[in-house]
């Protein structure tokens, strides 16, 4: 009822009354069109929002044309659309890995003057940071993620442990926790090990949080983060075998149904685990992902920004959409109707929003210290060559060390030894 009345508060705030506008004008000078994959919840949150902007713009309407959830599915329909120089949209949701490389080729424009320098402080810098190409904004961020670590506050509290902070606390207690409830179902840690995006994320976040990387830093190091996710599995004996199939859903599924103590996921499972029915409701704590002893925690940057093809023949009204959706009034809007965690900084200092939203407060320091995925437009190419190396690292079948030499000679062969500084700046 709270978040439900906070809706209805900041729908006033924004004048859009949360129902459809009324007419729109019968011959619109412009019409903007506005491509992005499909988002969960209540479709007309956003809808409204768009009409809103309509009212305040008479002339223009924006026709909103969804892509398929797959962000794979969404990147190739961007890819052959935008590299002909022509694109049949004038705005496009994108997600934080993409925006190098369709900045490298030309496809999307800067977006220096729509969010000036002044104006990016009071944003999330890991956001700013993966859509800054070259020293310019190609991109304005619209929501953020990041992972997190889910536990069971019931268990933990059952057997007096207080959730991990280190790797080896949650190995520690997760073998504690299941010698104690003796029950089969029920397993340590559940994980993204399957051979896609949410391997490379989770592998990073390891390797980061013991103060390396896969593609460079302390060699060692990096081998002893590639261990570790296979001894969760061989060794310590806390991860299901069936690890190597998992990923997002599949976790959220074992972990909702009460068969696991700890999880790593995306904050978008919390509310799904709140709801009437769940069996976890009221049981669930979140905290920030452990880390190696003498190093923080790295979560992995996620989330969507807003950019414009540079074909656009609407460059300076697509800007005024583009500042309009990620405003402080149509953020809170999206935070509250669609659970969506806002990329400005201040909201999470918003008493209303963080009353009808507690899980703000917990999230705001993971978000501050959200690391992106290297910032380089070879990205993709580095994860493709990547997710089968560390793949075979789960499952058994290369020593980390052989996946991380496959790994860094992939690298070289990628982007050239003379590209090297370019290719993994940020890392």
């Amino acid at each position: 009822m709270m978040i439900a009345r906070a809706v209805v508060t900041f729908c006033a705030a924004l004048a859009l009354g949360c129902a459809p506008a009324g007419d729109r004008p019968h011959d619109p000078n412009i019409v903007l069109v506005f491509k992005h994959g499909k988002l969960s919840g209540d479709g007309a949150i956003l809808s409204n929002i768009l009409r809103e902007f309509e009212r305040r713009h008479p002339g223009i309407v924006v026709r909103e044309e969804l892509l398929p959830s797959s962000s794979d599915r969404q990147h190739q329909y961007y890819a052959m659309n935008l590299d002909g120089g022509q694109a049949p949209f004038d705005l496009l949701g994108v997600d934080t890995i993409w925006v190098q490389e369709f900045a490298k080729a030309g496809w999307i424009a800067s977006l220096e003057k729509v969010l000036p320098p002044a104006e990016r402080e009071q944003f999330f810098p890991g956001p700013i940071k993966a859509a800054t190409f070259k020293g310019q904004l190609y991109a304005v961020p619209w929501y953020i993620d990041a992972g997190v670590l889910y536990y069971r506050r019931d268990l933990l509290d059952r057997h007096g442990v207080a959730p991990p902070k280190t790797w080896p606390d949650l190995v520690h207690a997760a073998q504690r926790i299941l010698d104690a409830e003796r029950d089969p179902r029920l397993a340590g840690f559940v994980w993204q090990g399957k051979q896609y995006e949410g391997l490379v994320c989770f592998a990073l976040e390891v390797l980061h949080s013991n103060g390396s990387d896969l593609w460079g830093g302390d060699r060692a190091r990096a081998e002893a983060g590639l261990r570790f996710l296979r001894e969760t599995v061989a060794g310590h004996r806390i991860t299901p075998v069936s690890v190597g199939m998992a990923d997002e859903e599949s976790t959220r599924q074992i972990f909702g149904s009460g068969r696991a103590l700890f999880m790593r996921n995306w904050p978008y499972a919390w509310s799904l685990f709140q709801r009437e029915g769940s069996l976890v409701r009221g049981k669930v704590g979140i905290a920030p992902l452990p880390s190696f002893p003498g190093y923080p925690s790295a979560p992995v940057l996620g989330g969507w920004m807003l950019a414009v093809p540079r074909a656009s023949a609407h460059q300076q009204e697509v800007g005024e959409l583009i500042r309009f959706l990620t405003s402080p009034d149509a953020q809170r809007l999206v935070a509250l109707g669609l659970g969506y965690n806002p990329t400005r900084r201040d909201l999470y200092a918003d008493e209303s929003l963080v009353g009808a939203r507690p899980l703000l407060k917990d999230l705001y320091p993971i978000f501050l210290e959200a690391r992106p995925r290297p910032v380089t437009p070879y990205y993709l190419l580095l994860s493709q060559a990547l997710q089968p190396e560390v793949s075979a690292v789960v499952v058994g079948r290369k020593t980390p060390r052989e996946a991380l030499d496959a790994v860094r000679r992939q690298l070289t062969r990628i982007v050239g030894s003379s590209d090297l500084p370019v290719a993994v700046e940020g890392l």
